[in-house]
């Protein structure tokens, strides 16, 4: 799980998606809002719908293994299940009767603060295997199964892990790519087909955005070779959308076609402007910095 420090392992919101969780099932609402509420809303969906509609697949044993030591260092590194003693706790309660009371509080503190960290160590359990079992589970729907939901769910939470414009940039050709495998599975069924090639569409210019921005901002093309290899597999598999393809899905396909061309376009100026020294663009639009034109000798 890429850059899980970022979102689980920080404490604050860890303890806040332990809330979300238990408000999600029923539990006691806190009436707070927090602004990593909405980052955290995927993953939240995710341990919501698992205890719903349990995945059927069976969870990797190294996986388990894995995640059991994980599980039992944290633990142990936090304390839980040891009742903190110490020497300042054990001196107060002997000292007045004002320090008694004070000692026979922090206790009490400190199961609060024990319940508080298992429920961050359960929700980050919890996402684990959700992320997992989910994704195994659903990779293979298309919209209109049951989890399909699911499966999108995961995808946001992919999105909400990762530590960089170019993880999520990848993430999101990755997901463009899934879009073309269900439009495969949907020819024939031209509002459904349509759809998943508007999504698919979308999360290539998100993802090709991302990437080419983050090359222009580094002066690095090679950033851009991602874009290159998903250009040339992702127009190989849209074309053979063609054979056999009624009117309707052949004009959509060829909207996707004429995108990932200019797509390429995009990525050969950008790099050729990387090449030549031009600053990073100022302009940009739908796939990122829009660069000019390298200057020519006289």
């Amino acid at each position: 799980m890429p850059a899980v420090d970022n979102i689980l392992f920080s404490r604050r919101r860890a303890e806040r998606f332990a809330q979300l969780l238990d408000e999600a099932n029923g539990g006691r609402r806190h009436h707070v809002r927090s602004r990593v509420d909405e980052e955290l809303a995927p993953l939240v969906a995710v341990g919501q719908r698992l205890s719903v509609d349990r995945p059927t697949v069976e969870v990797d044993q190294e996986f388990r293994t894995g995640l059991r030591a994980m599980l039992l260092a944290t633990a142990e590194r936090e304390g839980l299940g040891n009742p903190a003693k110490t020497p300042a706790t054990e001196a107060a309660g002997q000292r007045t009767s004002a320090g008694s009371l004070r000692g026979s509080l922090l206790p009490a503190v400190t199961a609060r603060r024990a319940r508080a960290r298992g429920a961050i160590l359960v929700g980050v359990a919890a996402g684990a295997i959700a992320v997992s079992g989910i994704s195994a589970a659903s990779e293979n729907a298309v919209p209109g199964d049951a989890l399909y939901g699911m499966k999108r769910s995961t995808e946001r939470a992919q999105l909400a892990l990762a530590s960089s414009d170019i993880s999520r940039g990848q993430l999101f050709l990755d997901f463009a790519r899934t879009r073309l495998g269900e439009a495969a599975e949907l020819r024939g069924n031209e509002a459904g087909f349509s759809a998943v090639l508007d999504d698919m569409d979308a999360d290539t210019r998100q993802g090709v955005r991302l990437l080419t921005g983050a090359a222009a901002q580094r002066s690095d093309a090679a950033g851009l070779d991602a874009v290159n290899t998903f250009v040339t597999g992702q127009r190989r598999v849209v074309r053979e959308l063609l054979d056999g393809a009624t009117r309707a899905d052949r004009e959509r396909t060829n909207e996707s076609l004429a995108l990932l061309d200019a797509v390429r376009e995009r990525s050969d100026a950008l790099r050729a402007a990387i090449g030549c020294g031009l600053p990073a663009p100022v302009a940009s639009d739908a796939l990122g910095p829009a660069p000019t034109s390298c200057p020519t000798d006289r």
